[in-house]
This record gives C-alpha cells, sequence and structure tokens, in this order.
C-alpha cells in the first residue's frame, strides 16, 4: 500500500490566507493571474505560475522569489513533521450542504502500473514540461493532486480536530486547515492511508511530473531515499456523501453535423429536445439521455437504444468513443453549459457538442478496484483545492 508521510510544511507566516493563496494552476485564465498578482505581491502565484513575460528565466525568477520569501519572513518551516488537516465546506448545485475532510501529507511516487496509487481515467499527453521546470527550479511542490483512499473510516479518523491555522471563503466554499503533530494520531493517519490504495481523483499530469522528477534524482544521486520519492497529496476517503463529481463534456470538430448524428444514431435513438441551458442537466439525469447541442444552443436527446451499446461499459464518454472510432470527429472538453455555450458562439471551428451525466462514486470505486480506466476528462471534482495554503520542500 502507499507510504503516507508527514513533512515539515512550509507555511505563509502572516498574510491573510484570502490575499496569498489561489485557485490551482491549471484552472487559471490569464485574467485570473492578472488579478491574482495585483490582490497581493505574497500571492501564490508569484510563484506557481511563472508568467512566459518573464522569459526564459521565468522559472529562476520563481524560485529567487521563493527564496526571497523564504529569508524574509514570509514562508515559514515547520519545526517537526505534522500533517495538515484540511476541510471543504459549501452548498453543492443541488442545494445540498457538504463538508469534505482530507488530509495534506507527502504521498509515494510510484511507478506507472505498479498499483497502490492508481489513475482512474486515460490522461490526455501534454508536452509541456512547465511544472517539470518548476519543480526543478523551486525544489518544492506547490500545489497538491488530489487522492481518494478506499480505506474505509479515514473520515471518522480525520473528523476529531487539530490546532487551527485559519480559514477562507472564496466563491462560497470555506477552506480552513488544521495542523496535526501528535505522534500518536499521525502514526494512525499515515498507518490508515497505507491499508489500502489511493486513486487519483484530480492531478494526474501532476502526479506523472512528480514520477519523473523522482527518476531525476535517482539517476543523479544514485539514491532511493530522498524527499523526491513521495509527492504534496491531499488525501480524502472516497465516499459519496462527500464528494461532488460534476462531468465534463464533450466538443466535436473536424466531421459534419449530419455526419455527427449519423454516427450517435448507431447506439441512440435521437430525438429534440428544444433549447439547452442549465436545466438540461437535470432532465437528462430523468430521462437517463445525453444531450447533442448544436452551435446555436438547440439540443437533440440521446437515449440509448435497447441492445445497441451491449458489451460497452455503461459510462456516457466510452459510448461516445465507441460509436465515433472510425469516424473523422476530434474530441476536447468543456466544464459548464454556460461555457460550453460561449465557446461554441466564439469558435466556428466547432460541429457540436454533447452534455454528458457525472459519473458515479459507486462507478469510480469499481474502475478502481477493477485495475480499469475511464475516459479522458471523465469526472470534474469541486471544489478545487487551493494551492498555497501549504507547500512541501523537496530538500
Amino acid at each position: 500500500m502507499p507510504r503516507f508521510e508527514p513533512f515539515p510544511a512550509l507555511r505563509f507566516a502572516t498574510d491573510p490566507l484570502e490575499q496569498v493563496t489561489a485557485p490551482p494552476y491549471d484552472v487559471l485564465a490569464d485574467a485570473d493571474v492578472d488579478a491574482l498578482v495585483a490582490r497581493h505581491h505574497h500571492n501564490i502565484v508569484h510563484v506557481d505560475v511563472p508568467r512566459e513575460h518573464d522569459g526564459d528565466d521565468r522559472y529562476e525568477i520563481a524560485a529567487d522569489r521563493l527564496r526571497t520569501w523564504l529569508a524574509e519572513g514570509v514562508l515559514v518551516r515547520d519545526d517537526e513533521p505534522s500533517f495538515t488537516l484540511y476541510r471543504m465546506s459549501f452548498v453543492d448545485s443541488a442545494g445540498h450542504d457538504r463538508q469534505i475532510v482530507g488530509v495534506l501529507g507527502a504521498l509515494e511516487v510510484v511507478d506507472d502500473e505498479a498499483g497502490r496509487v492508481l489513475p482512474h481515467e486515460r490522461v490526455t499527453p501534454k508536452a509541456s514540461t512547465d511544472r517539470l521546470d518548476l519543480t526543478r527550479a523551486t525544489l518544492a511542490n506547490t500545489s497538491p493532486i488530489w487522492g481518494l483512499s478506499l480505506a474505509s473510516d479515514l473520515t471518522r479518523l480525520l473528523s476529531e480536530p487539530g490546532t487551527p491555522l485559519g480559514s477562507v471563503t472564496v466563491d462560497g466554499v470555506t477552506h480552513s486547515v488544521e495542523r496535526v503533530t501528535s505522534n500518536e494520531r499521525v502514526a494512525a493517519i499515515s498507518a490508515m492511508v497505507w491499508s489500502d490504495d489511493v486513486l487519483i481523483a484530480d492531478g494526474h499530469h501532476r502526479y506523472g511530473v512528480a514520477r519523473r522528477y523522482r527518476d531525476e534524482v535517482r539517476a543523479e544521486t544514485g539514491d532511493h531515499g530522498t524527499p523526491a520519492e513521495l509527492t504534496l497529496a491531499f488525501v480524502s476517503e472516497l465516499v459519496a456523501d462527500q464528494l461532488s463529481v460534476d462531468a465534463i463534456h464533450r466538443v466535436y470538430r473536424d466531421i459534419t453535423f449530419d455526419d455527427l448524428v449519423t454516427a450517435l444514431g448507431t447506439g441512440f435513438d435521437v430525438t429534440p429536445a428544444g433549447p439547452t441551458g442549465p436545466g438540461t442537466l437535470a432532465e437528462m439525469e430523468r430521462r437517463g439521455s445525453l444531450c447533442l447541442v448544436a452551435p446555436n444552443g438547440d439540443g437533440q436527446w440521446l437515449t440509448p437504444r435497447p441492445g445497441a451499446l451491449d458489451g460497452v461499459r455503461a459510462l456516457d464518454g466510452l459510448w461516445l468513443e465507441h460509436l465515433l472510432d472510425g469516424t473523422s470527429a476530434t474530441v476536447t472538453y468543456q466544464h459548464g453549459v454556460h461555457e460550453l455555450h460561449t465557446l461554441m458562439t466564439t469558435d466556428d471551428s466547432v460541429t457540436a457538442a454533447v452534455l454528458i451525466r457525472p459519473v458515479g462514486v459507486d462507478e469510480i470505486e469499481r474502475t478502481a478496484r477493477e485495475g480499469l480506466l475511464m475516459p479522458p476528462k471523465s469526472t470534474f471534482f469541486t471544489p478545487k483545492l487551493l494551492t498555497g495554503l501549504v507547500l512541501r520542500p523537496l530538500y
């Protein structure tokens, strides 16, 4: 089972969390970064999101800034290894109160297909070395992956508060952190996470970067016992009452609309749905259908035809892959109905989109237990973890 260990964390010493934390780098548009840079001269994006206009030295600039913050006491390092309890309280899209509790620690970096730390979906290849270059320069894990522990009872173990460190409310989500240093409790948390597999919910690319960095350190030092053997992770229990999982919808190009409808019609009954909007998702769940969306926003229900998709796992993304295999269609991904409509009205290259339904927690666990993988971008876990609550040094 995967090692999960405490570490002496780097934390902001006095600046308010609302001024120095940020959403994860991969959900930030340029305008978001500009706003965070302007918010505070110690906001974590100054380190976590090197700007291209800083040129080839941007990663060293970020690293110099991190070192300066440490020298000036903007960031301080814990005197002893600790875990950080991280709670997120929010109201989900259906109006239900939710609280997620997990723990920030150092999760073992394992080889691909070695087990213990499991992907749950195929990963879209990324050519960029941005995260690897940043790790090399800063010698730090700046943003955590999100792991789902398959060990039952982790939530109960994390329910007792630790030493409060602060909280911040962003977009209706209250993020609170507490430090745990008790040897007994630290050992119990480590043992619980160590007792079963961890499924990567968010951060597949970051985990792959951690593996590449670990391999580089091993090659350079011959040492398999450095901090590079682990990476910063938030681990929570895989339980339905905590997780809020949204769908990531499919956007199709390089195929005509008629050809797309013809291909989908081999597995679905296609019927008019009228204009699409936020209420479409609830109606999809009620009908048991997907929804094809034309660029003008009009929809057509895609209702599975009895027997047509037998032998294909009952996942919307897999059904679409199966029916469009061999066509000229190319696919990209977009979260949110409003964002999807905006994209379709501003990008003439889009033929159409398909709204899909969220994957259930039971299916996520079954995928992990059976060693299967979902299609890329099958799940969108919310809320997103904040960056800047905890940094992990790699020295």
